[in-house]
């Protein structure tokens, strides 16, 4: 393949050339200084985007996929250059131009979601597994919403319990809901690790899908989900409503719809994700869902909202191998239980994994627990 092919999609993909793009870099250190991994984001030379550059060290081709997508530098960029743009551009080039394939869990979650359309490789036709005893109907014209659950909480018995609460908690407030069959991952994590053909595949079929069975409403559990559907489903011409979990506890509290029972006394600290906070400004709903449980005491996770830390699991990372010594996660879950609080809860299944798994390999306050929103929720219904 000759060198300015890959380097040409750069340029469609962040819809300038990637040069001009870097041009408007000034080198200022604002992005290095908010970027969770401090070092990485600095990496990035123009020189990757000349013509003649062909060989990239071992350092900087292990940095090309150690960004998080985070959302901090970008708007952080006091010149607006669309860092996370130019990240899964060039994880694009650089598998285009044969100089290195993904690291290798990744490329194995890649090969997964081609051939069975999740990135854990189960068999496709277990991916309603999860709602074995619920009673959930199949969705029809007479449904309100499709429930598009994280391949996450579909597939991994650890993370089950949250997607069966939400859907317990949809039922018991009387939320008009179903699940069809052969849906597959939104692909979210093929696009952002640079296979935008595999992107467009999943997508494509997703979008054909809803079409044919006249969807107009997705209620969606994790954050990565509801930005790639809401936000990148639309260039494929898609036309349908998305809505996080979140903010549909929030609709439903404020009208009157969940019915809390019972008091859940627990000390509270909320964590951000970054694909809900700062990729799509959502804030407050949870906290509000949060803080109305009866016996909750709700406490701020610092740094919070906007600067909220990554638990490291976005821009395909979720599928990697991160050293203990360098997971976010093990940071965020320490922030948590400096608050106090005996209780940690995030609203994304890639935060649920990662904290779930920090917090086995760390001493933590007796009884501490990490739960999704919906099954705190669950608890005081």
């Amino acid at each position: 393949m000759g060198t300015q092919a890959p380097f040409t999609e750069v340029a469609e993909l962040i819809k300038e050339s990637g040069a001009e793009a870097l041009d408007r870099c000034y080198q200022c250190g604002t992005c290095s200084a908010t970027c969770p991994w401090r070092d990485y984001i600095s990496f990035l030379p123009r020189r990757m985007f000349e013509e003649a550059r062909l060989g990239l060290t071992d350092f900087e081709i292990d940095n090309v996929w150690r960004c998080v997508t985070c959302n901090k530098c970008v708007q952080r960029c006091p010149r607006d250059v669309p860092i996370i743009d130019i990240m899964r551009a060039l994880r694009r080039a650089v598998i285009g131009m044969g100089i290195a394939e993904a690291p290798a869990p990744l490329a194995g979650a890649l090969r997964n979601l081609s051939a069975t359309g999740n990135p854990m490789g189960e068999s496709a036709d277990t991916r309603n597994a999860w709602a074995q005893g619920l009673d959930i109907k199949t969705f029809d014209a007479a449904t309100e919403y499709l429930f598009f659950p994280c391949c996450v909480t579909a597939f991994d018995p650890a993370l089950r319990n949250a997607v069966r609460s939400t859907a317990e908690v949809l039922t018991a407030a009387g939320v008009n809901y179903g699940v069809i069959e052969n849906v597959v991952c939104c692909g979210e994590s093929a696009r952002k690790a640079g296979d935008e053909a595999l992107f467009q595949q999943l997508a494509g079929g997703n979008t054909t899908l809803f079409s044919e069975n006249k969807v107009t409403r997705i209620i969606v559990n994790s954050p990565h989900c509801y930005h790639t559907l809401k936000n990148e489903y639309p260039e494929l011409g898609s036309r349908f409503e998305v809505i996080h979990t979140s903010q549909l506890l929030a609709d439903l509290l404020a009208a009157g719809r969940l019915k809390f029972q019972s008091h859940v006394n627990r000390k509270i600290t909320y964590h951000d994700p970054c694909y809900l906070g700062r990729h799509n400004g959502v804030y407050q709903e949870p906290r509000e869902v949060i803080g109305a449980v009866p016996g909750v005491e709700l406490v701020e996770l610092q740094p919070g909202r906007a600067e909220s830390l990554c638990c490291g699991g976005g821009g395909g990372r979720i599928w990697m191998e991160t050293p203990r010594a360098e997971r976010f996660s093990e940071n965020r879950i320490q922030q948590a239980a400096a608050t106090g609080a005996d209780t940690l809860v995030t609203a994304c299944p890639y935060c649920l994994s990662n904290f779930k798994d920090s917090g086995l390999n760390q001493p933590l306050p007796d009884g501490f627990s990490i739960l999704d929103i919906s099954e705190l929720i669950i608890q005081a219904l």
